[in-house]
């Protein structure tokens, strides 16, 4: 009688996993009971979180917490960091744990590494899934009563614009995000000054004026707290200090113009429906 016997990579890639979720912005509301399964049911967890009173929280649904912060360091790339949160990650997965990253909001926004990762996993034949959380974005249209179906919502990281020649729509909502970081070539910067963001207003002004007013937001963290919302003329935003955790949003300068030629065509079709319906 012969038996045969699986090898134990075989076995690690049959049970090793990740699951990237998001815990929303605001600590214990946001979070959903797919995200919070995930986080209870894994073998370890990491944690993309800066704030110490989160990651407290964190470890009371799980007792091995590992903390992702000390990868940072001054003068160090993010990528680099990035990188190696990627690698960290993928070493517990491929002994065959089942491995939980969780991030701030939604994990699959303007975060590099819960893609990375999961591309990389499931590359290895390992399981890998992205759980949505509730993002800035989300908290953004509500406290800001902005409806993006309304006159069109464009959103770009705020470098992109200065690195990039970017087409705007200034009849549409314009969202910026990271312009506490804007221009930063290096990824070793935690903050530019008002003279990047200067650059930044010299791009904008070409599409809207330099008294149009620009809001600067920054969504609830703790239920305790109420959003924070500024509002300045465009001209005085490289004077006004913005985080890195501050989003800039510009409302429409202009109205949306009428495509007369599209809606007569459209008119066209709806005359040639109704009478079709007339022969029925």
């Amino acid at each position: 009688m012969s038996t045969t016997s699986t090898p134990a990579a075989t076995i690690a890639k049959q049970r090793g996993s990740i699951a990237c979720v998001g815990l929303g912005m605001t600590l214990g509301s946001h979070l959903g009971p797919l995200a919070r399964s995930h986080i209870e049911q894994s073998d370890v967890v990491f944690a993309a979180l800066s704030d110490g009173i989160v990651e407290m929280w964190l470890e009371s649904m799980h007792a091995d917490v590992r903390s992702l912060q000390p990868y940072y360091g001054e003068g160090k790339s993010r990528l680099v960091t990035y990188r190696e949160w990627v690698e960290v990650m993928m070493v517990e997965v491929r002994a065959g744990r089942k491995v939980c990253a969780v991030f701030y909001g939604h994990p699959g926004i303007f975060a590099w590494t819960p893609h990375e990762v999961i591309k990389v996993a499931r590359a290895e034949g390992f399981r890998a899934h992205m759980e949505p959380g509730i993002s800035a974005e989300d908290c953004l249209y509500a406290d800001l009563g902005i409806d993006p179906g309304r006159q069109g919502c464009q959103h770009y990281e705020a470098s992109q614009l200065l690195f990039c020649q970017t087409p705007l729509n200034p009849a549409a909502y314009l969202v910026l995000w990271q312009v506490g970081l804007v221009g930063d070539r290096s990824l070793k910067r935690f903050a530019t000054g008002p003279e990047y963001r200067q650059v930044l207003v010299d791009v904008l002004e070409k599409d809207y004026p330099l008294e149009h007013e620009v809001v600067i937001y920054r969504g609830a963290t703790l239920p305790i707290q109420q959003p924070r919302i500024r509002r300045v003329a465009l001209r005085d935003l490289p004077a006004t200090d913005v985080t890195a955790e501050e989003t800039v949003i510009l409302p429409p300068a202009s109205a949306l113009r009428p495509n007369p030629v599209v809606r007569e065509r459209l008119a066209e079709l709806d005359r040639a429906w109704a009478a079709m319906m007339q022969t029925s």
